[in-house]
């Protein structure tokens, strides 16, 4: 019985350690604070004052950096001839702050002599109010073209524009480098961008049961969705992000809508109550709706139209066009005047987001995988579900750990087992030689015997 009872007790701390190893990890919180949230891998890297002293990017990689009034900031690229780079920068502005109308940054990449490759600028507006907005710059490769071309170093410059009577504190800065894939080789695109497409809002989508997404606080935990009607709670003062995969050929329409307040005999007219933007996967800007008033009663605030995501949109000279260049995340933000709140109070406010995707999916222009700059089945299942890239990134660092720990419980599973069986069959053994007439002659071997030999 002795023996019986230390075989069990083997298997036992086996499936102990098992059952420790599949121990699911701590669940994603969702809807915590408003407060920007960087990517965690993002690298530390200050700007410099002067070009010669600029540190490089990489291209793929996200950055942390800061820029303070007034402040212009270079940062390095070494390009091959063969490269489309681009250059994003998200302003995050320190609370406590005051921004005008003009507030903003402009980014730039030039070359060595200083030639502008391509630059845009990022500003608060008629929204004059703290809340993280973005810009990006790139060059492209352009045989037509004589400047910005070729491999070599280029610089991508910074400017922080504010007006004499905004705040001074320092804004953070969020900074992102992709390079665009190759096309296909033997591939065509046309070299104009399209005039026409079609500018009619389609039929709004049908509500559905489950229909409740919290938008995320950043580029980074943007909540998925697709195309359908959405719904929401935002405070004053928050900007939430939410992202939606936009295929070639397709094009997205976006509607937001605040909800009546319930305060008692409020009617108080909030001008620039509620901001909705869009940018594209490389966190390029493509429009703004034009800010929302709000005086306690139903209120909504729709995106222009614009074209379908395709090649030659490049080639427009308005930006809105020019930003539809590729497919992937495009991302949609919402932001509530922290001064809706001095009239309806600071509760978070019903929020309606209305979103279609209208078109058929064309095949991409691409060699091999599109990264950043495509749609793939993974990303429409994440938008089925709503789930963030945060949460896609965490799942799967889980599943990865949930696998090694149950490799590693499986291993001391056979392991002990092994060694259980081994001082068995030993005990075993030595009972099977002892004298005739011992306490423990003739006993059987446990669970039908040792293991064979090797």
């Amino acid at each position: 019985m002795r023996q019986r009872s230390r075989g069990r007790a083997v298997l036992a701390a086996a499936a102990a350690m098992c059952a420790v190893a599949a121990l699911p990890g701590q669940a994603y919180g969702a809807g915590e604070a408003a407060a920007y949230a960087f990517d965690p891998q993002a690298k530390t890297v200050s700007g410099a004052d002067v070009s010669t002293d600029a540190t490089t990017l990489t291209t793929g990689s996200v950055y942390r950096s800061s820029i303070k009034y007034g402040q212009k900031l270079y940062y390095r690229l070494d390009l091959k001839a063969t490269t489309n780079a681009y250059v994003s920068a998200v302003v995050v502005p320190k609370g406590g702050g005051k921004v005008d109308y003009g507030d903003g940054i402009a980014i730039s990449i030039r070359d060595k002599s200083d030639l502008q490759c391509s630059s845009e600028s990022a500003r608060f507006g008629a929204a004059e109010y703290l809340r993280p907005i973005a810009a990006y710059a790139y060059r492209n490769v352009d045989k037509d073209s004589s400047s910005c071309q070729g491999a070599g170093v280029y610089n991508v410059l910074i400017e922080r524009e504010s007006e004499e009577t905004s705040g001074r504190g320092e804004w953070e800065l969020e900074i992102r480098y992709d390079s665009e894939p190759e096309l296909a080789k033997g591939g065509t695109t046309p070299t104009e961008a399209p005039e026409d497409w079609p500018s009619a809002s389609p039929e709004p989508p049908a509500a559905v049961a489950d229909n409740r997404r919290h938008g995320g606080s950043s580029y980074y935990d943007a909540t998925s969705l697709q195309t359908g009607e959405w719904k929401d709670e935002v405070e004053p003062g928050q900007t939430l992000f939410y992202r939606v995969p936009v295929d070639w050929g397709q094009q997205i329409f976006a509607t937001a809508a605040l909800g009546n307040s319930t305060v008692p005999d409020a009617d108080e007219y909030v001008s620039g109550a509620l901001a909705l933007a869009l940018d594209n996967p490389a966190h390029g800007h493509v429009g703004n709706a034009s800010p929302m008033a709000y005086s306690g009663k139903p209120a909504s605030v729709s995106l222009d139209p614009v074209p379908p995501v395709a090649y030659e949109n490049r080639f427009a000279s308005d930006t809105g066009v020019s930003a539809m260049r590729f497919a992937g995340w495009y991302y949609l933000s919402v932001t509530l005047s922290p001064e809706v709140a001095k009239a309806y109070g600071s509760k978070p406010f019903p929020l309606t987001l209305t979103v279609k995707v209208d078109g058929k999916a064309a095949a991409t222009p691409y060699r091999g995988d599109a990264g950043i700059f495509g749609v793939s089945q993974g990303d429409k299942d994440m938008a089925r579900s709503g789930q963030s890239g945060a949460q896609a990134a965490e799942s799967k660092s889980s599943n990865m750990k949930l696998l090694g720990a149950a490799g590693i419980g499986a291993g001391a599973v056979l392991v002990l087992g092994l060694g259980g069986w081994m001082l068995l069959a030993r005990r075993g053994r030595a009972s099977a030689g002892a004298p005739a007439g011992s306490a423990d002659g003739g006993q059987q071997h446990p669970y039908g015997g040792p293991p064979q030999a090797w």
